[in-house]
């Protein structure tokens, strides 16, 4: 099963996925999680998952930040950046920094599924 790192500071969105995914046939047990950018480059060099799925606004080191990090390190990681509607800027520097997707908040099921499927397959 495909390893799947969940990042946002809100717990609550970092739940909404996770239980979209499970409820879908996702093993919570390949889901994990972090609440800023510094965690999500930390848990990713741990991890090496599948996909991430991260938000652009935190504390500590942004969704881009983090994305450039992850990307330097491993070129071929698989990011799809989230973040609340009207960030088209942030959108497009995400996409041109190697995001693979972008999802808008608030979330859809449907989108999230989406993404992750159009990805992990």
């Amino acid at each position: 099963m495909a390893k799947i790192l969940l990042v946002d500071d809100a717990a609550f969105m970092r739940m909404m996925v996770k239980d979209t995914l499970t409820k879908n046939g996702y093993s919570a047990d390949d889901i994990f999680e972090a609440a800023d950018g510094a965690q999500a480059v930390e848990k990713y060099n741990e991890l090496k998952p599948d996909l991430v799925i991260m938000d652009i606004t935190m504390p500590n080191m942004d969704g881009l930040e983090a994305l450039k990090a992850i990307k330097g390190g491993d070129p071929n990681a698989t990011v799809v950046m989230c973040s609340a509607m009207g960030q088209e800027a942030m959108v497009i520097d995400a996409i041109k920094s190697g995001a693979k997707d972008f999802i808008v908040k608030p979330f859809k099921p449907d989108r999230i599924l989406k993404a992750v499927k159009g990805i992990l397959g």
